[in-house]
């Protein structure tokens, strides 16, 4: 393979590899397993290809004395290996695993986010052409050479994954589909926000829930009034983006419930939950009959670092789009 394949392959990895994470982050029902194998099955392939890159450019680079290139490509490799290297480690260690308030998967998931602006950087201005195989009448030319060196490097990132998930399972670790490690049922979530931001300061008695957009009686509903529509009792699996996941019971107000209060446009095609922090996440109109408006979990008034007074349980999503704070709903 040669130097300029070689790029266009990392480059498709990168793509590849970032896509199916931001994907993964909001994919919580069995039907998506196989985006997450794929997310692992790329990542293998990206820390063999990581490597030799490695190899085969550092000396000629420090030869030629490109200081500023090196730089660049240095930080690049530096988050790639932080993000395989977390990635890796999560599965084989067989347990949760934190540095401070984080877990391993929180810094996987925050370095490969960095790797965009980096990746961008690298390859302006000249070296996008590289990323263009050579045509002959017209398609891309692919040698049978760049066809068996890229089937080698998939197939050993392939077994670099395989590896560990068995180390995983030697070392009696147990995950959902998604990646995430079981906590015991029937507890209080860890208080945990993508970014580690605080809890806001909120004036229970003050808090209102504002219901909008095309609804034929907008509401504006207090604590009291929102539980007036009535309350259920559910259970529901919290899969956090941390990398754990917590099967407890939660009670509150169907979301549907509050839709039918308020006379909800039955043409209207999705649900915009928003959180006084500006959280938002959007559900279909699939994804609105099992959502709930929780005030209450395992039996005990919603803390406020876990969202109270209100927050968002959607079955469907990753604790992402599980919002906190509720503060507003807009029909759409």
């Amino acid at each position: 393979m040669t130097s300029a394949a070689l790029d266009r392959f990392l480059a498709v990895l990168l793509v590849a590899q970032l896509a199916s994470g931001l994907l993964t982050l909001r994919a919580g029902v069995p039907a998506t397993t196989p985006l997450f194998w794929l997310h692992g099955l790329i990542g293998g392939a990206l820390l063999v290809a990581a490597v030799e890159k490695l190899r085969r450019s550092v000396g000629p680079a420090i030869r030629a004395r490109r200081w500023r290139r090196l730089a660049l490509g240095a930080l690049l490799t530096l988050l790639v290996a932080a993000a395989l290297a977390g990635g890796f480690t999560w599965v084989a260690s067989g347990r949760i695993w934190s540095i401070g308030p984080w877990t391993i998967l929180t810094l996987h998931i925050w370095a490969a986010l960095a790797m965009v602006p980096i990746v961008l950087l690298h390859l302006l201005p000249r070296r996008w052409r590289l990323l263009r195989p050579r045509a002959v009448h017209g398609l891309p030319r692919i040698s049978r050479r760049t066809l068996l060196a890229t089937g080698s490097l998939l197939a050993i990132g392939a077994v670099a994954w395989g590896a560990a998930n068995v180390l995983d399972v030697v070392r009696g670790g147990t995950r959902r589909f998604t990646g995430s490690r079981w906590l015991a049922d029937g507890g209080i979530p860890p208080p945990t926000t993508f970014y580690g931001e605080g809890t806001p300061t909120i004036d229970a008695d003050a808090w209102r829930l504002s219901v909008s957009g095309r609804v034929a009686r907008p509401l504006t509903l207090d604590r009291a009034a929102l539980a007036a529509l009535g309350e259920v009792d559910r259970d529901g699996v919290l899969d956090c983006t941390s990398g754990w996941v917590m099967r407890t019971t939660w009670r509150g107000t169907p979301l549907r419930s509050v839709l039918e209060a308020a006379g909800a446009d039955p043409d209207a095609t999705a649900v915009s939950i928003r959180s006084v922090t500006g959280w938002m996440v959007r559900l279909e109109l699939v994804e609105l009959d099992d959502a709930l408006l929780a005030t209450h979990v395992a039996g005990k008034p919603l803390p406020a670092a876990n969202g109270a007074p209100l927050r968002l349980v959607a079955p469907r999503r990753r604790g992402l789009d599980w919002i906190k704070w509720v503060s507003q709903i807009e029909v759409g």
